[in-house]
Formats: structure tokens, sequence, C-alpha cells
């Protein structure tokens, strides 16, 4: 059981790419959908979340402005939609279903997340 993300790949800085995340574990109105990434030689860090009721979101300072979240309940799955994209984005993304609470006030731990994808590969260079 997992979580499958697809819509990575190679763009030039100050390009845009829609990453997908879908699963039939997924469960739009019940879990809060995060995305995580992890550039080579670095720790894995939380990028954002979407609440359950599709309304409340979070992102990470380095991606506010630039990145963006949605979700197409018919086809059970969430796109983040980045913008403006600079070669620090670079990294493996990973989309997660959690169990907890999405809120701008409230900063997203993995630890709450239970479920994972293997991660699409996003490069940012010229």
């Amino acid at each position: 059981l997992q979580l499958v993300e697809s819509g990575g790949g190679l763009v030039q800085p100050g390009g845009s790419l829609r990453l997908s995340c879908t699963g039939s574990e997924l469960l739009l109105d019940r879990h809060v959908i995060g995305w995580f990434r992890q550039a080579p030689g670095k720790e894995r860090e939380a990028v954002s979340c979407l609440g359950t009721s599709g309304g409340r979101t979070n992102f990470a300072d380095s991606v506010k402005g630039r990145f963006t979240l949605s979700r197409d309940n018919a086809k059970n799955t969430v796109y983040l939609q980045m913008d403006m994209l600079k070669p620090d984005d670079t990294g493996v993304y990973y989309c997660a279903r959690g169990s907890t609470l999405c809120s701008a006030s409230v900063p997203i731990h993995s630890e709450y997340y239970d479920l994972w994808g293997k991660g699409t590969q996003v490069t940012v260079s010229s």
C-alpha cells in the first residue's frame, strides 16, 4: 500500500511543474496530505500540507508565494503546483497521508504521516 507521485522532471529556473499524488488508500475527506522533499545530501524537509476540507494549507517559507495546492475529489488526487522554480527546489518530492492537523500555524511533522509514496524527482537546472 502506498501513494503514487507523478509529474516530476527537469525544468529551467523560473519554470513550472505540477506534481500529482493519488492512491487507493487516500481518502481526501479524512486524510491530510503532506508534501516533503529531500535534496541530495540533505535531510528531508516539509514543503506543504493540505487539510481534509481542502481549505487549510501550510507552506514552508521557502516556497510561499510560489507553490500552491489543489485537489480533485473525483480523481482522488492532490496537486502541488510549483511555479518560479529555483535550483534550490531540486530534490525528490514525496507525498504522504496523515491523520493530523494542517494549519498555517502548525508546523508540518513527518512523523504524523503514515503512508508515503516512492517520490518523484524534480530537477531545476539551466
